[in-house]
């Protein structure tokens, strides 16, 4: 994924749909799990838009694992972040999926489903306890058994607020909102105070929003969708609420990150989920806001923020598979994963590796200050979008708070909808 970019923290995949007889039986193996012998031969390693920014970084990589097993070579292809999943999709169909894939949890699911992931339970299974337990686990399939990739980059942020926005509205700039009761009171109340010149949010919420206010989005067999319930229709009533009053931006409906991110740059909305890369982002494009900028706690009603995480899985046809699995755990490992973290902001996977200095020790300065407070929340992080919800979902759903908000159905009734439409999809993914 394009790390620099804010689209990294809330990225979404294409869905992939897989012809299964061109792949596999699905839900096996596609092949033996054992990746015991001689780490030799060639593997091809593939990564997604990674080479322009990080390419002396995967370069001296490969050579440290060549040298540590001479009768190796890894072939590096990095490919666009625009078509990716459209890029895995036909390589799969076409038998040339590469030995080791840099891939996303949804992009995993239909890889496993067709056989065509390894997995690592049963392969690697001895490297699990090198992993954080909520990244480890994010890379299984509900209704499979197993894990198809090893963890490996993550990243989380902080709700960031404009101050001179609150003081505005004559809102304690010290005091942001910690729950989503404060959250909701402090939109409407901005709203009213700037005759709804300025929203606080400018997006709608996704399945990971509905995650974080506790709804159940589906049950444990992963065999239907359950975020209709009493709570998430809560969730969107409220949303529904300040849509209608302007605490919304009139665009949300409509919004990328993309879109939203320049919305706060430009103080047409007060508050907005990001990361520690957005700090250079503010630093360079919006002095101004940079100044004013206000860090607090993701709001969740769960207690655990949301997680969002990076795999390399092992094609599980590999000829290669006892090289194949070596280099993904070399990619993986503790040492490199704290290696790449200084070079961007993002986060280990690996046990032990937040509780580094790195991670732990404030200067002074927001960019550690955020690094600090992202690193603790991830310790006890989960991935809440599930990785059975494909792209096609999203846009159910999308759709879905569209017509509640604007009045076209109940939330109710329009989340009942979503959830029959998701179900009809997931029967269809097979």
């Amino acid at each position: 994924m394009p790390i620099p970019r804010r689209t990294f923290a809330v990225a979404a995949v294409a869905a992939l749909v897989l012809p299964l007889s061109a792949c596999g039986s699905s839900g096996g193996d596609g092949g033996s799990t054992d990746a015991s012998g001689k780490v030799e031969g060639e593997i091809t390693f593939q990564t997604w838009n990674l080479r322009a920014n990080f390419k002396p970084y995967f370069e001296d990589l490969i050579a440290a694992f060549e040298e540590k097993y001479p009768d190796t070579h890894v072939k590096w292809v990095d490919q666009p972040g625009e078509g990716y999943a459209d890029k895995i999709s036909a390589d799969a169909a076409g038998g040339t999926l590469p030995d080791v894939v840099n891939v996303s949890p949804d992009l995993v699911a239909p890889l496993a489903k067709a056989g065509l992931a390894l997995d690592l339970d049963k392969a690697a299974g001895q490297y699990e306890k090198e992993y954080l337990e909520g990244a480890w686990a994010s890379h299984q399939v509900p209704g499979m058994e197993g894990t198809y990739a090893f963890p490996w980059y993550l990243n989380t942020g902080p709700l960031f607020y404009n101050k001179s926005l609150f003081e505005k509205a004559g809102l304690d700039a010290d005091k942001p909102p910690t729950t989503y009761d404060e959250l909701f009171d402090t939109a409407l109340r901005l709203a009213e105070k700037t005759d709804g010149e300025v929203a606080t949010l400018a997006n709608v919420p996704t399945i990971e929003d509905f995650g974080r206010y506790g709804v159940p989005l589906m049950n444990k067999e992963g065999t239907a969708f359950s975020f209709n319930d009493a709570k998430g229709v809560e969730l969107l009533t409220r949303y529904k609420e300040l849509y209608e009053a302007g605490a919304l931006d009139s665009q949300a409906l409509t919004a990328t990150p993309e879109s939203s991110g320049k919305k706060f740059l430009t103080g047409a909305v007060a508050m907005n989920p990001g990361s520690a890369l957005d700090l250079a982002n503010f630093k360079k494009q919006a002095p101004s806001l940079y100044k004013n900028i206000g860090i607090t706690d993701q709001i969740t009603s769960t207690g655990h923020v949301n997680m969002y995480v990076m795999g390399v899985m092992v094609n599980a046809q590999s000829e290669r598979k006892p090289a194949a699995v070596a280099f993904a755990h070399f990619v993986t490992n503790s040492a490199h994963q704290m290696s790449f973290a200084k070079q961007v902001a993002i986060f280990p996977s690996t046990a032990g590796s937040l509780d580094d200095p790195y991670f732990t020790r404030e200067d002074g300065t927001d960019e550690t200050r955020v690094r600090v407070a992202a690193a603790k929340s991830l310790k006890t992080a989960v991935n809440y979008t599930p990785v059975l919800f494909s792209e096609q979902m999203k846009t159910e759903l999308r759709n879905a708070v569209a017509k509640a908000l604007q009045g076209k159905e109940s939330p109710k009734e329009a989340l009942d909808n979503a959830v029959k439409a998701c179900d009809r999809l997931l029967t269809q993914q097979g």
